[in-house]
């Protein structure tokens, strides 16, 4: 038996309603360019719009003129999506308050996650949006993926609870001590300011 191996999301498909509260939201609020329109093939009474996260990979929404925004939440069911997060970067993230809000979105306010701060509402349709920004930027040609990872590592070796930033930080220096060579023989911690 072998595993199927993924290499990313290549999208996400979500139930809107009507087309223009879909554009409105995905492309008004978020920023995501709306890049293809067709019909749904599985289903001719549906649209099926196309839109850029900021990754060039997909979001895509079925709509349909006769679904109207219920702004209820969205099931939490086994199986359910809980909410989708989307990366924007710290310029971004410190603005997002005053954007939800000059447009009478209620949202979570920041949570620092260790990781990452986070800002959640909910879509006109009821589903958890998360606005996320990195606390940290990953060693040059590593990933937020390997860095949580070694940062993990440690938080566990260490008894913590969770990722906090000094895990993260010495994530980094073991990625790029591990992928960069130096012409130093001993490349541990040293005090030039010591008298």
């Amino acid at each position: 038996m072998k595993k199927i191996q993924s290499l990313g999301v290549h999208h996400i498909t979500l139930t809107g309603a009507d087309r223009q509260t879909s554009i409105d939201f995905w492309e008004g609020v978020l920023g995501m360019p709306f890049i293809f329109d067709q019909p749904n093939l599985d289903d001719p009474d549906e649209g099926h719009l196309y839109f850029d996260p900021g990754d060039g990979r997909l979001i895509t929404i079925f709509t349909n003129e006769s679904r109207k925004p219920v702004h209820d939440r969205t099931p939490m069911d086994p199986g359910c999506v809980h909410h989708i997060a989307f990366e924007v970067d710290r310029a971004m993230f410190d603005q997002v308050l005053e954007r939800l809000k000059e447009r009478g979105i209620g949202n979570s306010g920041i949570k620092d996650r260790g990781f990452m701060h986070s800002i959640y509402f909910k879509d006109p349709l009821g589903l958890l949006i998360e606005l996320a920004c990195y606390a940290f930027i990953p060693p040059r040609g590593s990933s937020h993926a390997e860095v949580m990872l070694e940062a993990h590592k440690l938080r566990v070796a260490r008894g913590a609870n969770a990722i906090e930033r000094e895990h993260l930080a010495d994530a980094a220096v073991m990625i790029v001590e591990r992928s960069q060579t130096s012409l130093s023989d001993d490349r541990a911690p040293k005090n030039p300011y010591r008298s």
